[in-house]
């Protein structure tokens, strides 16, 4: 077979990152590709691991070795050859940082803009565009400069300077301002050598609190509710001072500011379980009432265009925003209207005109924050760009989808190469070029099952291609709840005083369009039930060396199994532990620091990257090591671990269509449907629970959708109650109840326009939801007078 020799295809060859296996494959450029397959069949490893990740480490070794350091030097994939890359672009669902100073505004210029227009517009004029920034502070000096130009190069002047920034003073920009319930902090009626200090990791004999007992600014054997008034003010809120402790200088700051800075100012998400536990305790955030939560200083809000304010710009709904927009008319800055136009406009196009600028970046959903990065590309300049997409229609409703094409192939029309990580049909329709992995996940995947187009996958025998117009049919009848949930006046973000009740005992799935109040309704008020179990797609909670068999507690059965079969301790089986290689601590790799904020990754070469020492892998169970068992699928497991506690819970692991994970790999490598997966097997060993999951069907395959629906199944005839927020019309035809909101998004939605069966929701025809579920289950056309 004679190879092409044009540069109008990505070339791979032999590609084995993860479970690949020696993939080969011609991907055309300038063309929109679609990957397919299971979850686990490779098609991340191929687009991201590979293909991205390559792009990404030749652009940096362009950079000069100094600006490497800081950037880190990324390892090669493992690939024979991959040819005539262009410059990639990742547009994934990882949510956006959990920044406090990141808005939707700051994250996509969109607010950068707005200030340049209320910099020329604006009445009275203020200041340039820093001055309605809230990032910036309004500061006033004077500092030494170096003149850099003239008969006196060299030497220095002293200048005075001023910053006009539209920072809030009060809050410095966050909007909020927290209130510290001392009673969290302090127990007054004991002292400090009695533990006096509540905040975690403050112990009596720790050097947290020896700093302000051996101070000698308070008595450490009196209850701190008899100090006096100054020695209150100091053990509480006395600046930094040097002081000398057991013969060490060290630094005494009030305990107020002193746990300010090291908890309440950090992002909440970032924070270990208990401590976050104690911020909720101990710490109420309320609206900064100088600058009303807006985070703009006077000056800032003072300046108008009409009657609006930069403030009152970016708290509209975008749709709002949009329109106030197209009614300035100015020659000065038409370019620049026209530029926040076409942005603003994009977001509409995309499904989110129901957000607002200043709405914080950390709060997006996975699917939201992916649209959001997309937003900065459909701008650009720059041709010629392969971008990669992971699920781009993840949280988007049937109705949002067919947008979502246009603008992948908006992306592709200029001229450049679009890979899609994709299940939806609706997408997959639209694709120039079909990879298809498999033919299953893990082990059984890493093989091409298919290359071709949409035609072709469809006449093929690939599980994709059988699957591919596959429908769920509406149940002939459905089960009659047991009682009921009743949310009353429910007015969380958009929700205008929703009443409903939600069934108990049945499949319910809550719909509507993104932004409609789906995630407001359930997550603000189903969850004050008891016995509410939620499974999301939100990070696990854990170090590098978490693992699904350490989340789950397998770890823990196979750990006592192999200690009982060889007569030692179980510590000597956790690579956390005793156990764990004395050259990498258990990692599998050494972690070298080349500079700031860099690190690069090898295998130990001591333990041949398992993490455990020479004297553990010695011990076996059954024939097996300890690092054999752990690089076992969940399959493999099953099949070898036949009694004990871990039968169970690898069984509903299995269940929930996660075989093909290792029982060892790290849990940061889990995509968000995976990570809900995984916690929903967890879960399920709880009876007559509520179970609310959203979105379940993120990152399944279609043929593994009928595998969740009978899963649902078997949660609901147990005597559970579901609730599933989630816009496949699959799940949606297979409910018992519906409740969709609407009729549209932000603004527009907000209350219920649907309460009872998908078989009444399709034959009432009445919604957005009731359309498109019609058209998936063949449901013959609504009449003309829409009856």
């Amino acid at each position: 077979m004679n190879e092409p020799d044009t540069h109008d295809v990505i070339r791979v060859r032999g590609a084995r990152e993860n479970n690949l296996r020696g993939v080969d494959l011609d991907i055309p450029k300038r063309r929109l590709t679609v990957f397919t397959g299971v979850s686990g069949s490779g098609k991340s490893s191929l687009v991201f691991g590979t293909i991205a990740a390559e792009s990404q480490r030749l652009i940096n070794e362009t950079y000069p070795t100094f600006v490497q350091q800081f950037m880190g030097e990324l390892s090669r994939p493992d690939v024979d050859a991959l040819e005539n890359l262009s410059a990639t672009i990742r547009v994934d669902q990882e949510r956006m940082a959990a920044n406090a100073r990141s808005t939707v505004g700051t994250a996509t210029d969109v607010h950068a803009m707005l200030r340049v227009l209320f910099s020329r517009l604006g009445q009275p004029h203020v200041g340039s565009s820093q001055a309605f920034s809230f990032n910036v502070p309004s500061i006033s000096g004077a500092g030494a400069v170096t003149i850099a130009t003239g008969a006196k190069k060299g030497q220095k002047q002293r200048r005075s300077f001023e910053i006009t920034g539209g920072m809030c003073p009060e809050c410095e920009g966050l909007g909020q301002v927290s209130d510290i319930d001392l009673d969290q902090l302090v127990d007054p009626t004991l002292s400090l050598n009695a533990g006096a200090i509540l905040v975690p990791g403050y112990t009596a004999d720790g050097w947290m609190v020896r700093v302000y007992s051996e101070s000698g600014f308070v008595d450490a054997d009196k209850p701190v509710g008899e100090y006096t008034a100054q020695q209150r003010q100091d053990f509480l809120y006395k600046e930094q001072t040097k002081v000398r402790i057991a013969n060490t200088n060290m630094t005494y700051e009030g305990l107020v500011p002193k746990v300010t800075k090291s908890m309440l100012q950090k992002d909440r998400d970032a924070l270990q379980p208990h401590v976050r536990a104690f911020v909720d305790r101990a710490v109420t955030f309320v609206a900064c009432p100088a600058c009303e939560g807006t985070r703009l200083n006077e000056g800032a809000r003072s300046s108008r265009i009409g009657d609006v304010n930069i403030a009152d710009a970016a708290a509209m709904q975008i749709t709002d925003l949009a329109a106030w927009v197209r009614t300035i008319d100015d020659p000065t800055v038409a370019p620049l209207v026209q530029g926040l136009r076409d942005t603003l406009d994009a977001f509409v196009h995309i499904g989110l005109g129901y957000l607002s600028l200043d709405r914080a970046s950390g709060t997006l959903s996975g699917g939201e924050a992916q649209r959001t990065k997309m937003i900065r590309h459909l701008g650009s300049s720059l041709t010629d760009i392969t971008y990669v997409f992971d699920e781009p229609t993840a949280g988007l409703h049937p109705h949002d989808i067919q947008r979502m094409n246009e603008t992948l192939q908006q992306l592709r029309d200029k001229g450049n190469t679009v890979l899609v990580v994709e299940h939806k049909p609706e997408v997959i329709e639209i694709a120039d070029h079909v990879v298809d992995l498999g033919p299953r996940a893990g082990r059984d995947g890493g093989t091409v099952q298919f290359e071709g187009d949409v035609a072709g996958l469809r006449a093929s025998d690939t599980l994709t291609g059988r699957f591919l117009d596959h429908r769920a049919r509406l149940k002939g009848t459905v089960r009659t709840a047991t009682g009921a949930m009743p949310i009353r006046g429910a007015t969380q973000h958009n929700l205008r005083g929703v009443d409903v009740d939600v069934p108990r005992g049945v499949l319910t799935v809550i719909t509507g369009v993104a932004g409609s109040g789906k995630s407001s309704l359930i997550h603000g008020n189903l969850t004050a039930f008891d016995d509410v179990v939620v499974v999301d797609q939100t990070a696990i909670k854990g170090s590098r060396r978490s693992s699904p068999a350490t989340y789950t507690g397998i770890l823990d059965a196979v750990r006592a199994a192999f200690a009982k079969a060889n007569g030692v301790k179980p510590a000597l089986f956790s690579a956390n532990s005793e156990g764990a290689c004395p050259a990498c601590r258990g990692l599998g790799v050494i972690v070298t620091q080349l500079g700031f904020q860099s690190t690069v990754e090898t295998v130990c070469e001591l333990c041949a990257g398992t993490g455990f020492s020479d004297d553990v892998l010695d011990y076996t169970l059954d024939g097996k090591n300890i690092a054999e068992v752990l690089s076992m699928s969940v399959v493999e497991a099953s099949e070898f671990l036949v009694k004990g506690p871990a039968v169970a819970v690898l069984g509903r692991l299995r269940d929930v269509g996660l075989g093909y994970l290792t029982l060892g790999q790290s849990l940061s490598t889990l995509s968000g449907g995976e990570r809900q997966r995984l916690k929903l097997a967890i879960s399920m060993a709880k009876a007559g629970a509520i179970y609310v999951l959203d979105e379940p069907t993120t990152g399944l395959h279609l043929a593994d959708v009928d595998t969740l629906l009978r899963l649902l199944d078997q949660l609901v005839d147990a005597g559970n109650t579901v609730v599933v927020i989630e816009h496949h019309q699959a799940v949606m035809a297979h409910a018992d109840w519906i409740i969709d909101l609407g009729p549209g998004a932000g603004r527009d939605g907000g209350t219920i326009v649907f309460e009872g069966s998908p078989a009444d929701l399709v034959a009432g025809r009445h919604t957005l939801t009731a359309e498109h579920l019609a058209r998936y289950v063949g449901a013959d056309p609504a009449p003309a007078n829409g009856a």
